[in-house]
This record gives C-alpha cells, structure tokens and sequence, in this order.
C-alpha cells in the first residue's frame, strides 16, 4: 500500500508555472497549455484521465508521459503527410510547439462500425456526418473504405456536436478549399496509422485529428494516435469473435469507461464517481504503460517523478531560454 501511495503522490494532477514570455495558459481536462509570447505552445501533459467527459479524482502515474510519447513517435512518423505544430520535446511529459489557429472542427476518420457509430447504427440510424451507412452491418465490421465523420469542437464544459462535409462549408466554419485539404490529409494520416498498427499486430479503429493554421499554412496539431483519441483492437483474433459477435479484445481506455459503467457511472447528473482505490490507480498505470510498448513496439522508460513540477520547468526554462 505504501508504495501506491507514493505513486499517487508522483502523478500530475495540476500544473501552475510561469514561463519567460508567457502570455496565457489553458487547461484542459488532461492538457495545460502554456502560450509563450503567442508565437509557442508549452503543452504539458498531464497524468489527470478523463471519461464521459469528466475528469476522475485522482491522476495516473507515467499516463502523460505515455501519451505525449507516443503522440510525439506518430508526429514524426508523418511529417511526409502534413507539416505538424511539433518543435521539441523537451521533457517526457512536454511538447513545445508553434501556436496554430484551430480548426472549429475535428476530423474523425472510422475503419470500423463500432462505438457510437453503432448505437447510431443499432437504433436504425443509417447516416451519420453525411455519411450514408449500408444496410446489413454488424458491431465491429470494417467499412469498405474508412469514412470521416467530423464533430464541431466544443466550448469548455460542453459536448462536440456531429456534422457534415455540406454544413461545415455551408456555414463558413471552414472554407471548401481548407476543407477538402484537412478530408485529404486525414485519410493519408489514417493510413500511415494503420499500416503502423498493422506492423505491432493491431487494428486502428478510429481516431480523431485536429488541425490550425499559421501564416495560411495547416498543420497537425495536438495528439495523435494515442489511447485516449483512438481506439485499437488486437487483430490476433479479430475474425473469430467478429464471426462469432463477441467484442473484440480493445487497446483504448475504454478500460476505464467500462469500470465506471459497471460502477453505474456514465457522467449523467445524478451519478456518482465511484471510489478510485490505489489498487486501481496502479492497475490503470499498468494498463497505459502496456499501451504504450504495443502500440509504439519500443519498451517503456519511467522518467524520473520524485520531483516533477521541478523537473518540467527546469526542462521547459533550458529549452525556451535557446529557442
């Protein structure tokens, strides 16, 4: 027990640092972003988990070190595809890179009928974002082709909305010609991920990219292929419960939602979050550090958390002081 505690004690749950030249900061449910002279994006990432749209009580230890890791692996792996905001990663838990305009959209891109897609599809929905669905598809089943079923991005506290190719340009939230660009780049991204998951033995189900734009040119923002902005199955076995309707073995932090539902928790008004135990909270870590060593094949190193806050503004401070 008490080396749990100790754990919980490393995770990073909140962060309030003053860089040379900082101009702002937003927080997000796991994401302090720290603007720096509103040229540079300091965006720590921190060890807080999120499901439902609420950010549970206590952090995860190494969760935002494993996320921004391998959100840094896939950045570099695709800077062929679309130039991305990535400059450095200075520590294990930071990425500092340009400020973008964002997008006022997020482009979903799906390979397979599951999730929300289908309780749409199940309730007899057959379209979604424009999209028009065929008819006879079970849960799990691959699309002919990946379709992109974009959301708006949401104000803070409130939920993203689905949308269409049409409406997006109808009502000028971006232009046509930006438009088909992020459609095109999307795609191209898609399919590096899934080639890349397919060499570690996994499926990319879906995901989700965000893009901005700086001095006319768009760039990939924010995350990318990570645990908690897409959904991966194991594809050893995928046939033979697909053929036999059992759900697939999943690679997400859907983990984590199933725990709260079986706790009888899905963010409505009147649930109540059910006790994070330390037990828990390692077994969590657990499961985001083996995320981490299937998704991006390379073996975890735990960076030393005796002193975080310290440790990221000295790493920050060096880097910003050469940049």
């Amino acid at each position: 027990m008490v080396k749990n505690s100790n754990q919980m004690k490393k995770a990073i749950v909140k962060t309030d640092f003053n860089f040379p030249k900082q101009h702002s900061v937003y927080k997000g449910k796991v994401r302090d972003v720290y603007n720096i002279n509103q040229e540079y994006l300091v965006m720590v990432v921190s060890d807080r988990i999120s499901a439902f749209d609420v950010v549970l009580p206590k952090g995860i230890p190494y969760k935002g070190q494993v996320l921004n890791q391998i959100a840094s692996k896939f950045l570099d792996a695709t800077t062929d595809i679309v130039p991305n905001w990535k400059i450095a990663v200075p520590d294990p838990n930071v990425t500092i890179g340009h400020k973008c305009e964002p997008f006022a959209v997020e482009m979903i891109v799906r390979g397979y009928l599951t999730g929300s897609s289908w309780r749409l599809y199940k309730s007899g929905g057959r379209e979604i974002c424009g999209v028009k669905l065929p008819e006879g598809m079970n849960e799990h089943q691959a699309f002919l082709e990946p379709i992109i079923t974009p959301t708006t991005k949401a104000e803070h506290g409130a939920h993203d909305e689905n949308i269409s190719r049409e409406e997006i340009i109808k009502s000028g939230l971006v232009s046509e010609q930006d438009y088909l660009l992020l459609e095109k780049y999307a795609m191209q991204l898609f399919k590096r991920g899934s080639q890349m998951a397919r060499e570690k033995g996994l499926i990319l189900v879906d995901t989700k990219y965000e893009f901005g734009k700086k001095e006319g040119k768009i760039y990939l923002i924010d995350e990318i292929h990570t645990p908690d902005s897409s959904r991966y199955f194991y594809a050893e076995g995928y046939e033979e419960r697909f053929a036999k309707g059992e759900n697939q073995k999943q690679l997400s932090k859907e983990f984590v939602r199933e725990w709260l539902m079986e706790n009888n928790f899905q963010g409505r008004t009147r649930d109540v979050l059910p006790e994070m135990t330390d037990e828990l909270v390692e077994q969590i870590s657990e499961r985001y550090i083996e995320l981490f060593e299937s998704i991006t094949g390379d073996t975890f190193h735990r960076a030393d958390t005796s002193n975080v806050l310290n440790r990221i503004e000295k790493n920050v401070n060096q880097f910003l002081d050469n940049l």
